[in-house]
């Protein structure tokens, strides 16, 4: 038993996240190292305490309030609105940014699905991505357009209510912990590449929509 846990010991601290705390019976061997997730193996498996320190490590960076201040000041886009209102404190909308984020702002519902809020833009856009790439696969597959998918078909539009809370969900779950886009990236995968790729997204599903609408065919089927 001893030899065991010793060698199990041994094999995780040569792993690259050797934080491990290694468990049998009432033996306890642990072996911490800093800025690395903990391992914990019980009755032959190993369980990992510390996966979501690490990926907020990795992925996560904090913004604070004067970094938002400054950049309400220097920025042009925050000193007025697209319709040229300019941002007043309290206000329906515009809002300054310091009041619309999450990170400094109200959280209540009400506040971040404002039009000018973190969730609406954020939720539309993360669906037209999976809309309009679900319609290319499925189109190709059906030979259906959209709309016989969703309400001529019926299979479409279960899967379509299934999709909307599940992506709504997991997109204000992070805001309701004061944590916008803006402090998550990996790569390649920026907040600002994810608005751009959203709106894009937004007007192509609405193109797509309103092209078959007019053509009665599929548009992926018939054009690619």
């Amino acid at each position: 038993m001893a030899a065991a846990v010793l060698a199990s010991t041994a094999a995780l601290r040569s792993s690259p996240l050797a934080s491990c705390s290694v468990r049998s019976g009432i033996s306890s061997l642990t072996h911490k190292s800093l800025g690395a997730p903990k391992y914990t193996r019980r009755g032959g498996y190993i369980r990992c305490e510390g996966v979501r320190e690490t990926v907020d490590r990795a992925t996560k960076k904090e913004i604070t309030k004067d970094e938002i201040l400054q950049n309400q000041e220097t920025n042009q886009s925050e000193k007025q609105s697209v319709f040229g209102a300019v941002p007043s404190s309290g206000s329906f909308y515009p809002r300054p940014e310091v009041e619309r984020r999450p990170e400094t702002g109200e959280r209540s519902l009400g506040s971040i699905f404002a039009f000018d809020g973190a969730a609406p833009e954020t939720i539309n856009g993360r669906l037209a991505m999976v809309g309009i790439f679900w319609a290319a696969i499925a189109e190709k597959m059906s030979g259906l357009t959209v709309f016989d998918q969703l309400y001529t078909q019926g299979t479409g539009l279960v899967y379509y209510v299934a999709l909307v809370p599940l992506i709504a969900y997991a997109s204000i779950v992070p805001i309701f912990n004061g944590e916008s886009t803006d402090a998550r990236s990996f790569g390649p995968f920026t907040a600002r590449a994810e608005r751009w790729n959203g709106r894009l997204a937004m007007v192509g599903f609405l193109s797509l929509l309103l092209t078959e609408s007019f053509i009665h065919a599929p548009v992926f089927t018939n054009f690619f």
